[in-house]
């Protein structure tokens, strides 16, 4: 029997941490190649690990998924329906296609009622795989993203929220709730077309249970929640990912040990992340690690 290390899920091309006992070896058949990978992986793990590009919007590395995008979606040979790749676990023997016209086309058609429906602007890769996949959202109304809709909820001076750009992948509903933190601030409200993601009676964040630490931020793919420093700088016009520097280090607040990835533009920390392959952390931080950074670059 072939077994490998149970590996904890981590980003593409982060190196996985070694946790548990071995898991036995299953293989199946992956667009054509026989591939192998430990028992209880997903479709997402097999195909990361081969190289191959699926898209993914609700899927979380630290959370469980949701299956609520359904960007992810590939075709499992004599299956009825296609898989999210994000939740399907691979099993011996199964033959998968990725790039079939059926998967192709259902992603398509997710990209473009998501890019119509909410403001995408924000949301890393999603240009590039609407030109990939040759979506036009305009086919179902103007692009969102030039429509204007809600305006953002800016009630406190750690985070906003903009709930145009969200794709109510409920991501920042399970890092708030029995997932990671247990504080339970944030949860569906409403009904069918009038879901939408609230706290409290749909409140001021400073009136709800939030104690701000920000694991929110951390999971939502699109922006929709994000560091007021971020918004300040986007409405200013002087946000730029390219100009910044990432440098991961320890927070000095307390001794559990916390990473911090410091997030540098002109010298100047404008967020605080996580690494999502740290034992300790999980990509999850207090209201200190992710917010209690000002006194770093204090001038007086």
């Amino acid at each position: 029997m072939t077994t490998t290390p149970e590996r904890t899920r981590t980003p593409q091309g982060s190196a996985p941490v070694s946790l548990g006992l071995p898991r036995r070896l299953i293989e199946f058949d992956l667009d054509g190649d026989q591939v192998r990978v430990p028992e209880g992986a997903t479709l997402l793990d097999a195909c990361r690990d081969a190289g191959k590009d699926i898209p993914t919007l609700c899927y979380g590395d630290t959370l469980t998924p949701k299956n609520a995008c359904r960007v992810c979606v590939v075709e499992v040979e004599g299956a009825r329906t296609l898989a999210p790749a994000c939740s399907r676990k691979a099993e011996p023997g199964m033959k998968v296609r990725t790039d079939t016209d059926r998967a192709r086309h259902s992603r398509k058609l997710v990209l473009e009622l998501l890019a119509s429906s909410t403001d995408l602007s924000t949301t890393p890769h999603v240009a590039g795989w609407i030109r990939e996949y040759g979506a036009e959202p305009d086919r179902f109304g103007p692009d969102a993203a030039t429509v204007a809709g809600r305006e953002a909820k800016v009630d406190n001076d750690l985070y906003v929220r903009d709930y145009a750009k969200c794709i109510m992948c409920y991501k920042c509903v399970d890092a708030c709730g029995d997932q990671w933190q247990n504080t339970f601030a944030i949860a569906v409200a409403g009904r069918g077309f009038d879901n939408t993601i609230a706290v409290e009676h749909d409140g001021p964040l400073p009136d709800s249970a939030c104690v701000y630490c920000g694991n929110c931020i951390e999971v939502c793919p699109t922006g929709a929640l994000s560091f007021k420093s971020e918004y300040d700088m986007r409405a200013e016009g002087t946000w730029d990912e390219d100009a910044q520097t990432e440098t991961t280090t320890v927070c000095a607040y307390c001794g559990v040990g916390c990473n911090l990835t410091l997030h540098v533009q002109d010298n100047e920390i404008v967020k605080v992340s996580s690494p999502h392959d740290n034992p300790i952390t999980r990509g999850n931080l207090c209201i200190k690690g992710r917010f209690g950074y000002q006194h770093v670059q204090t001038r007086e």
